[in-house]
């Protein structure tokens, strides 16, 4: 049996994942990281992205995040998330809908009084939201 990391993804509602993975790929603020087990320890904030991780029978799993800090030590990743969603928890129309209402308000005249950093944040968001979902039916 292969080597085994614990991996625990935690909003400040509810834990969304807890169990033993072969592999976690995470969205850090420099950059995509991997850990395997016995990985050098490092805690590093995440952005908005999709934590990407095999489970202990080497099925593939993601999970949307927005934002947070990671914390990597030899046996495990604990993922401390602002939000994060499983794929069957992401309501995929409602990610469209908020994608479409970011794309108008960055259309709209500045005159409108639009934040545009606020929704540029809401577009990104949503696009990686749609594409979590999207990447977990492949």
């Amino acid at each position: 049996m292969a080597e085994l990391i614990r991996l625990e993804v935690v909003t400040p509602e509810k834990f969304v994942v807890s169990e033993d993975v072969e592999i976690v790929m995470a969205p850090g603020s420099l950059g995509q990281f991997g850990v395997l087990p016995d990985h050098t320890p490092f805690l590093t904030s995440l952005k908005i992205g999709s934590i990407h991780y095999r489970d202990a029978k080497s099925k593939p799993h993601v999970v949307f995040v927005s934002g947070g800090f990671a914390e990597v030590l030899p046996d495990r990743v604990t993922i401390l998330a602002e939000s994060a969603e499983r794929r069957r928890d992401i309501d995929i129309d409602r990610a469209r809908a908020a994608l479409e209402r970011a794309q108008k308000r960055l259309a709209a005249d500045k005159a409108d009084n639009i934040n545009f950093e606020r929704a540029r944040i809401a577009l990104y968001r949503a696009m990686e939201r749609i594409k979590a979902f999207e990447a977990a039916r492949n």
